[in-house]
């Protein structure tokens, strides 16, 4: 979590920087959706490979060992598979589903500075979490 403090000029470049942030999460969100679809069907066809592979051999799998360590806080694959590349992009598509959200609702909050317009010495300082806009202070410079 980064939380940094912003001056704007005017109402209407708060409002441009979000609805840029916000077409950039769509972007990024998009991207990552069409990565999913692509590896949901590589892990899909591993896992009934991986299936007809073990049932052959009269093994059953083995969910002990997945190859995930621990390094001082970071978890680190070995071996990495479609499922653990799955499960990474579905957690990144979660989060931007999460800040989209946050950011458009952030847009809908902020309407009435839009309507504030420009107003000759005064600046804008804006409290933002990991981009995200949560106070705005008028400050008369």
């Amino acid at each position: 979590m980064v939380i940094e403090l912003k001056e704007y000029d005017s109402a209407a470049d708060i409002a441009k920087t979000i609805d840029e942030k916000i077409s950039n999460t769509k972007s990024m969100l998009g991207e990552y959706l069409r990565r999913l679809d692509e590896i949901r069907l590589l892990a899909e066809r591993s896992k009934k490979i991986r299936e007809v592979v073990l049932k052959l051999a009269g093994r059953k799998a083995n969910q002990e060992n997945t190859g995930e360590i621990s390094v001082g806080g970071l978890d680190v694959v070995l071996d990495a598979n479609p499922f653990h590349e799955l499960t990474a992009i579905e957690e990144v598509v979660r989060s931007q589903q999460d800040r989209l959200l946050v950011l458009q609702k952030s847009r809908e909050a902020l309407k009435w500075v839009d309507q504030i317009g420009d107003t000759e010495g005064l600046k804008y300082l804006v409290l933002e979490n990991d981009g995200v806009p949560e106070k705005v202070l008028f400050k008369i410079s």
